[in-house]
């Protein structure tokens, strides 16, 4: 628990400090990526944002060793109240009353998970089968390429009403989600595997190549669409997303039983419904004041 409370608190963090970053640059696109690696790695504060996440990824590595999938993935997503608190503090975000009803939800949510843990009686799966962990990853992987790509193609059409940035936190929640199941792999080899076998063990496992695309894409994605759209709103729409998608496709593909105690499944199941619901109830189109977006570099390298 206290890891996964660290994770969250350094995800935040490092969300919030890359977007202050982003906001004083020249404007990003997916189709520079060259430029778009250029200019953030440029930026210390980028650079401390990044740490931040790395930190925050090294706390999840140890959650998944502990913690089942899904309950783990419901104390993930509490992280989005303080990224709403931050983003209104250091980013000037100010958040609807719809929205502040969808972080109610999110604590509701979170307090179901809590209570539906019981130490030492939740499973914790350890192996998954690798064509069945390819047959969940590709199809996301490809759905959230073509998904960012479509809403790239309507916002380059200016008299479309300015994004929330659903599409995009949906897009990028997807390539995250497999990178959160690649996490979930890795930190099992890591269990299952002495210090001499997890490096063959890994290498021989497709958890490290979907990192490694994951990371890459991620990354660019990621960071084109925070800059033009608001964190407070993006970010918890892809956290939901990736922890919906590795609390049931995770607890799927790892074998990890539900609660078999009736009140304790209800909880549990109570608060991914709840998770839902504030993705289904995000705004899709922004009303709230938008930043003047960053003046454009002269000439391209």
């Amino acid at each position: 628990m206290a890891a996964a409370l660290l994770a969250n608190t350094l995800y935040s963090l490092g969300f919030v400090l890359e977007k202050r970053a982003l906001t004083s640059l020249p404007e990003v696109t997916i189709r520079q990526p060259a430029r778009l690696l250029r200019l953030v790695l440029g930026s210390p504060l980028w650079i401390g944002g990044s740490l931040a996440l790395a930190a925050g990824f090294a706390a999840q590595l140890v959650v998944y060793r502990t913690l089942p999938i899904a309950a783990a993935q419901g104390i993930f997503v509490s992280g989005l109240v303080l990224l709403v608190l931050l983003s209104a503090r250091l980013l000037g975000e100010e958040t609807s009353g719809r929205e502040r009803y969808a972080l109610g939800a999110i604590l509701l949510a979170l307090l179901m998970v809590v209570l539906s843990l019981r130490e030492g009686s939740d499973t914790v799966g350890q192996d998954a089968p690798y064509p069945l962990i390819l047959l969940v990853c590709v199809p996301s992987l490809a759905a959230g390429v073509w998904l960012y790509a479509s809403a790239e193609r309507r916002t380059r059409n200016r008299h479309r009403r300015p994004t929330t940035g659903v599409e995009y936190g949906v897009a990028v929640g997807l390539l995250y989600g497999v990178s959160s199941l690649a996490i979930k792999g890795v930190s099992s080899r890591l269990t299952t595997h002495g210090t001499d076998g997890a490096a063959p063990a890994l290498l021989s496992s497709p958890y490290p190549y979907l990192l490694l695309f994951t990371g890459a894409f991620g990354l660019v994605m990621s960071q084109a669409a925070l800059q033009r759209c608001r964190a407070s709103l993006i970010v918890p729409v892809c956290t939901t997303v990736t922890s919906l998608f590795t609390a049931v496709l995770g607890t799927l593909s790892f074998g990890e039983a539900l609660p078999d105690e009736p009140l304790r499944l209800a909880l549990r199941v109570a608060g991914t419904a709840l998770a839902v619901a504030v993705l289904l109830t995000m705004p899709k189109h922004d009303t709230a004041p938008q930043p003047s977006p960053p003046a454009k570099e002269l000439a391209s390298p």
